[in-house]
């Protein structure tokens, strides 16, 4: 069973767009293990509610590839 989650965070380009993708998906309740600006990886515990933090991070105003 996988130990974390990985999303694709589209739309960040500066250290102010990681910490908003955060605030975004620790407000939907889960904080993230990390979150990779080059990548855009965003890493979440497995038991993660995705459909929750991806709304979240769409109303910050990023996108999250499939």
């Amino acid at each position: 069973m996988a130990q974390e989650l990985i999303l694709k965070v589209t739309g960040m380009d500066c250290d102010g767009c990681v910490k908003a993708v955060t605030r975004a998906a620790t407000g939907a309740g889960t904080a993230p293990i990390s979150l990779d600006l080059k990548s855009g990886e965003l890493r979440l515990p497995a038991d993660a509610d995705v459909a929750a933090i991806t709304r979240a991070i769409q109303r910050a105003g990023f996108g999250v590839a499939p």
